[in-house]
């Protein structure tokens, strides 16, 4: 997600985005583990994402 797309959601929006990113980066880390996924960059742009979501979250509140 771009930094323009968080900003305009609302915090309990931001709530379900961030639930679902740390599934989502869960079951991708545990994927990568059993066998390697053919795009690993993947993980890293999911992890900054949460940062984002959180940050965002953080500001909302």
């Amino acid at each position: 997600m771009k930094k323009a797309e968080i900003k305009n959601l609302s915090a309990g929006d931001l709530q379900n985005k961030l639930a679902e990113a740390k599934a989502e980066f869960t079951k991708m880390k545990l994927a990568h583990k059993i066998s390697p996924l053919e795009n690993p960059i993947q993980i890293r742009d999911l992890r900054k994402t949460i940062a984002r979501l959180n940050t965002e979250l953080t500001n909302k509140q």
